[in-house]
């Protein structure tokens, strides 16, 4: 029976795919094939398509307007890279089947792939009964015993309880309440059930974005996401990928059971490479598209060239970030095996307890305090602006509130004097500014650093990886060493030399290719040539996001009012938090630095000691012969490490932040 296309996509169960159509009748010009904006406008009575995929292409979104008496607005498109972060609303149309809900909802092996519904009534199993609103979560789909299974889970008392149901399971299944907050990527890629829309809201927006915000000013309100589709496909005696909307006026009728799928190219995506068997590579291919702006050689990938891949697994990588005091930052995904070499740069602590946390048995912390503290105990220490301690552990001490004794968490440190030291207790809930004084002045690999030091870590490239034509991280300033993942990579060569063997993410470099041939050669001698890979704003905080959820440090201890505002560090509060804590959202980015720049240097200008005073006054001779407007943190910091090391005697002579 012949469908409209758009009637075929809205029937279209997604796990189904292939299928292989032939178009029934449409408008087009005796037999030509021509495109428009990219997608297909034109296809011939008769021709066979087979669809691969279907894709969302762009996103119509509707403001949420409930003010009576006031015209709503008008839809507009939202950019797939709109930097705003949403919270979804829950779907409160039901789901009546499981076969619904799978033939809708993205389930897959992501932590965004697990869904979570709750059910009106209770759902008696076998051997466990799954109460009425219980959460249950949604893990995979898979055939057992010939019939196809949703894998399930609740969790009670801690404890996850695994279950099966058929897709036969009736019922009215409901969307549980989301707190999490996504990306528009996100989104798209995994939370817009199909032929459904999506209400989310705003809860925050990067002032980075270079195109004009399409929302009004300071909204942060409900609004509706409507997805339009495309329809990805191959045809015969085409090499390339064919993209059609489904507003096409064409009448398809679905053939797939009676026609041989092999006549069409058997195309594969990275992602369908990665989820292929290790016994079933090393296989040649054909490459037939490849994103631009990929960080390998041209000569390696480009539409018509014939590449081996090799295998695929999972190599390590450090996350870093360029160290810098205003927005936007680079970040770098660095192998492991990269040859250059670094020299630590300090780091900036902005509590007592972030000290606690970055000490380590292989070398005594020595800081230098930037912020004056005034203990409201006379058993605790109290801080100037240029005191140096040098960092021992945490205890607990007794200390007299309104005649009451009471037991305070402190650090006990080292005051280092002219001539001597004294002992000192800080409270680890001082709010203080300290900067790290580096004794160390050797040359690391990267993998030395991560071996002997936790990350997160300050450094700067002092020898620059010979090996590869462009370091990248040669011209940072700084690094910050933030955190070592593992992620998945494909390994592939040119045929023509099979033994030079590149690296490509599966996650980030979307290629699509054509088997060719099986690949017989010995492979097991060859050189890996890794990149180090630059990787935007987004992939960066989804790495922190999902990479590293399991290794935030301890919670800060509650804040405490403290005396004497006097910083002498230039950082804002999302860099200050950075060193210690994983970054929540992209919302740092609305952090303001003018006014914060403006009365941290008049704090410096009038409560640093004199040889700090008069370092920083030979800094701002400095800055203001070089045209600088804004003071940086590193320009700070250096000047005070430099009038560390005449009082010293030691100390690195570059400062930095963390």
């Amino acid at each position: 029976m012949a469908l409209s296309l758009e009637e075929f996509v809205h029937s279209l169960d997604l796990r189904t795919l292939p299928r292989v159509l032939e178009i029934q009748s449409g408008i087009y010009f005796e037999g030509s094939i021509y495109e428009m904006f990219g997608n297909e406008c034109c296809l011939s009575t008769g021709e066979v398509i087979k669809i691969t995929g279907l894709k969302i292409k762009k996103i119509i979104a509707e403001i949420c307007e409930h003010t009576e008496g006031c015209e709503s607005p008008q839809p507009f498109e939202l950019p797939m890279n709109f930097p705003g972060l949403f919270k979804i609303v829950a779907d409160k149309t039901p789901y009546l089947t499981m076969e619904e809900i799978t033939r809708t909802i993205h389930i897959g092996p992501s932590r965004l792939g697990h869904p979570c519904f709750y059910h009106q009534k209770n759902i008696k199993l076998e051997n466990l009964v799954v109460k009425q609103g219980e959460k249950i979560m949604l893990n995979s789909v898979e055939e057992l015993n010939g019939e196809i299974m949703v894998n399930c889970g609740v969790v009670r008392d801690h404890q996850n309880h695994s279950f099966t149901l058929p897709l036969s399971q009736e019922g009215e299944f409901y969307e549980c309440e989301d707190e999490h907050i996504y990306t528009l990527k996100e989104i798209v890629e995994w939370k817009i059930p199909k032929n459904r829309t999506r209400t989310v809201k705003l809860t925050d927006f990067s002032n980075k974005w270079d195109l004009t915000n399409p929302f009004p000013k300071g909204f942060y309100g409900a609004l509706i996401l409507k997805p339009v589709y495309e329809i990805q496909g191959v045809m015969k005696f085409r090499k390339d990928i064919v993209r059609i909307l489904p507003s096409l006026d064409v009448e398809v009728k679905d053939i797939t059971d009676s026609y041989d799928a092999n006549w069409f190219l058997q195309l594969l995506s990275t992602q369908d490479l990665s989820e292929m068997t290790s016994k079933e590579f090393p296989i040649v291919a054909e490459v037939i598209e490849v994103p631009q702006g990929n960080q390998l050689p041209r000569s390696i990938l480009q539409p018509g060239k014939t590449i081996v891949i090799h295998k695929k697994y999972q190599a390590s990588r450090i996350l870093a970030s360029e160290i810098r005091s205003n927005f936007p930052k680079r970040h770098f995904l660095i192998p492991t095996s990269y040859k250059g070499k670094f020299k630590r740069r300090p780091r900036e602590f902005p509590t007592a307890y972030d000290l606690e946390i970055a000490k380590s048995e292989k070398e005594p912390l020595h800081v230098v305090a930037t912020k004056a503290f005034h203990p409201t105990h006379d058993e605790l220490s109290s801080v100037s602006v240029g005191d140096q301690f040098l960092v021992h552990h945490s205890q607990t001490t007794e200390v007299l509130s309104e005649g009451i004794k009471k037991v305070v968490n402190v650090l006990a440190c080292e005051k280092i004097l002219k001539k001597s030291s004294e002992a000192a207790l800080l409270p680890l809930y001082m709010e203080g500014g300290f900067v790290e004084v580096i004794h160390d002045k050797k040359q690391y690999h990267i993998s030395e650093l991560c071996a002997q030091f936790h990350l997160p870590f300050n450094v700067k490239v002092s020898v620059r990886d010979l090996s590869i034509e462009e370091d990248i991280l040669a011209a940072t300033p700084g690094l910050q060493l933030e955190e070592a993942i593992t992620d998945s990579y494909l390994l592939i060569s040119d045929f023509a030399n099979p033994r030079e063997c590149w690296e490509i993410p599966v996650g980030r470099l979307n290629m699509t290719v054509q088997l060719v041939s099986n690949f017989s050669q010995d492979t097991e001698s060859f050189l890996v040539r890794t990149l180090i890979e630059e990787i935007t704003e987004e992939q960066y905080y989804m790495m922190r996001r999902y990479e590293s959820s399991l290794l935030h440090p301890p919670p800060r201890p509650p804040k405490h009012p403290s005396v004497g505002e006097t910083k002498l560090t230039l950082l804002n509060l999302a860099e200050e938090k950075k060193t210690v804590a994983l970054p929540k959202s992209p919302k740092s980015l609305h952090v303001d630095l003018s006014k914060k720049l403006q009365s941290n240097q008049a704090g410096l200008d009038s409560k640093a000691p004199v040889g700090c005073q008069n370092d920083l006054d030979d800094l701002e001779k400095e800055r203001s012969k070089s045209g600088t407007t804004a003071v940086a943190g590193t320009d700070v910091t250096t000047g005070i490490g430099e009038g560390l090391e005449q009082s010293t005697g030691f100390g690195e002579r570059i400062f930095g932040y963390g």
